[in-house]
C-alpha cells in the first residue's frame, strides 16, 4: 500500500516548496551476489517487507512531499526504476555515474529552474529507516532551517563508534529551533580510537549522508569551490539536449567534499539530530543485523523451509530455491543465488567486494 498523500501545507510552510531527491547507484558490491550491476541493491527487497529499498525510501518520503519526489539514476536503471515506482514522473538518467554532486546537483539545477525558493531534500535509496515519523519529524525541522539559508544535515545518534561510517561535529544551537545545531566540521571514516573518542564526547553524530537545502543555494556554494560544474549542471537542467555532450566532463566529486565540508567551515552548515535507528546495509554483517531472526540462530531472508542450519548463527540468503545446510558455524555468511555461492563471516563481510573486483578482471562480466 503506498503512503497517503498530504494534505497542502499551510502558506508559507518551507514544506510545500520541498523536492525529495533520491540518488539511486551504486552496485552495492559488498552484497554481491544478491546485488550486482545490473540489479544493483536498490532494486531489491533486503528487508523482508515486499518493497524495495528505492520503494521504501519513496514511500516513506510520500507523506512529506506528496508528488513533489525526483530519482536519479542511471541510464541502465531507468526502466527497472520506473516500473518499480509507477506514480513517480522525474526520474532523471545520467549517461554514466559522476558520484552524488552531479546527480543531485542536476536535480537541483532542474528544480531551480521552476522555482527559485525551491527546497531539496536529498536521501538515499538504499538506507533503511523503521522509525519514519521521527525521521519526518527531523526532515520536517530541517526544511525549517534550510529555508533560512543554511545547507542542513541529518545526524545519527551513534550506538557504538562505528568505523564505518564518517561523522558530523555538532556545535552551538541554531536560534529559533528545537534541535538544529550549528555544524564544525564532517570527518572522513575514523580508525576505532578515533570513532570511540567521538562517541564519548557526545558531540558526534554519523554522517548519513542527508542534506536538506534551498536548490540555488547548494549550485550557488558549489560554484564557489567548482564553477565549472555548477555551470555545467545548469546548462544541462536550461537545454538537456546538451546531456550527452556535457555529461563525461563534469567533476566527478561527492557533495559531501564538493559543498557540505567546505560550507560547514564557513560556517554554513547545520544539523538536526536524527534519534531514530538508521542502517544503509553496507553489507551483508549489516543485513543480518537489520532482518528479524526467523529461524533459531539463523537469520534467513527468503524461505525457511529450504535452510537447516543447527548448531549455527549468522544469515542464509537461498535465493536459487535450493536447500542450504549450515552445521555448527557461527556469524556465517551463506548466499546461494543459483550461478554464485558466498560464504564468509561477518566479520569478513566488507571483504566481498574485493571477490567482485577479481571476477571483473577476470573478464566475468556475467557475474558482476
Amino acid at each position: 500500500m503506498s503512503a497517503p498523500v498530504p494534505s497542502s501545507p499551510p502558506a508559507g510552510d518551507p514544506l510545500g516548496r520541498l523536492w525529495a531527491v533520491v540518488p539511486a547507484g551504486g552496485a552495492g558490491t559488498r552484497l554481491w551476489p544478491l546485488s550486482r550491476a545490473g540489479n544493483p541493491k536498490f532494486l531489491l527487497d533486503l528487508t523482508g517487507s515486499g518493497r524495495s529499498l528505492l520503494q521504501s525510501t519513496v514511500d516513506r518520503l510520500v507523506p512529506l512531499v506528496g508528488e513533489r519526489v525526483v530519482v536519479v539514476t542511471g541510464a541502465v536503471h531507468e526502466r527497472a526504476v520506473r516500473r518499480q515506482l509507477p506514480a513517480v514522473d522525474r526520474v532523471l538518467a545520467e549517461p554514466a555515474p559522476r558520484d552524488s554532486m552531479a546527480a543531485i546537483g542536476w536535480a537541483a539545477a532542474v528544480l531551480e529552474r521552476e522555482d527559485p525558493e525551491a527546497l531539496i531534500g536529498s536521501f538515499a535509496a538504499d538506507h533503511v529507516i523503521l522509525q519514519e515519523e521521527e525521521f519526518r519529524a527531523c526532515v520536517r525541522e530541517a526544511a525549517e532551517v534550510a529555508a533560512t539559508g543554511l545547507v542542513v544535515t541529518i545526524g545519527i545518534e551513534p550506538t557504538g563508534p562505528s568505523t564505518a561510517f564518517g561523522y558530523v561535529r555538532g556545535e552551538e544551537a541554531v536560534e529559533g529551533f528545537p534541535t538544529a545545531r550549528r555544524v564544525g566540521e564532517f570527518v572522513e571514516k575514523p580508525d576505532a580510537e578515533r570513532a570511540a573518542a567521538y562517541v564519548a564526547s557526545g558531540d558526534y553524530r554519523w554522517n548519513a549522508g542527508m542534506f536538506i537545502v534551498r536548490a540555488a543555494t547548494l549550485l550557488d556554494l558549489l560554484a564557489e569551490q567548482h564553477p565549472d560544474l555548477a555551470a555545467g549542471l545548469r546548462e544541462v537542467a536550461a537545454d538537456p539536449s546538451t546531456l550527452e555532450r556535457r555529461w563525461p566532463g563534469l567533476t566527478r566529486i561527492a557533495i559531501d567534499h564538493a559543498v557540505a565540508e567546505p560550507a560547514a567551515a564557513a560556517g554554513r552548515v547545520a544539523m538536526v539530530p536524527g534519534p531514530f535507528a538508521w542502517e544503509d546495509l553496507g553489507d551483508f554483517a549489516a543485513l543480518g543485523a537489520m532482518t528479524p531472526r526467523s529461524t533459531p540462530g539463523v537469520t534467513v531472508l527468503g524461505d525457511e523451509a529450504l535452510v537447516q542450519a543447527p548448531g549455527s548463527t549468522g544469515l542464509v540468503v537461498p535465493a536459487a530455491g535450493r536447500t542450504v545446510a549450515v552445521v555448527g558455524l557461527q556469524d556465517v555468511v551463506v548466499v546461494d543465488t543459483g550461478d554464485a555461492v558466498l560464504v564468509t563471516t561477518y566479520a569478513h563481510a566488507q571483504e566481498v567486494k574485493a571477490v567482485v573486483e577479481e571476477l571483473k578482471r577476470a573478464g566475468r562480466t556475467d557475474l558482476t
